[in-house]
């Protein structure tokens, strides 16, 4: 059975950081690419970060260019998000996604003062 489980978000002040995981079980999670999207409260989904499954390359939306930074651990099936200069606007429930579409359930950020 596939999981993937999210945790690390929390309440924080702008310019606070945070480090979101998300644990894959149930698959070979070093064979698949990984994608962080986001959901801000009554906005639609927004993809923020993809990794890839072979040598770990990572892009990045326009909007978390330069503060958010996305690597995996194959060992430790995890996928993690680095949330540095964190800003009000980034305030969403985050989700890890694998490349075969299973969802995890969500951790919420919550920036601010």
């Amino acid at each position: 059975q596939v999981q993937l489980v999210e945790s690390g978000g929390g309440l924080v002040q702008p310019g606070g950081s945070l480090r979101l995981s998300c644990a894959a079980s149930g698959f070979t999670f070093s064979s698949y690419g990984m994608t962080w999207v986001r959901q801000a409260p009554g906005k639609g989904l927004e993809w923020v970060s993809r990794v890839n499954s072979g040598t770990g390359s990572s892009w990045y939306a326009d909007s978390v260019k330069g503060r958010f930074t996305a690597s995996r651990d194959n060992a430790k099936s995890t996928l993690y998000l680095q949330l540095n200069s964190l800003k009000p606007d980034d305030t969403a429930v985050y989700y890890c996604m694998s490349d075969q579409a299973y969802w995890g359930q969500g951790t919420q950020v919550t920036v601010s003062s």
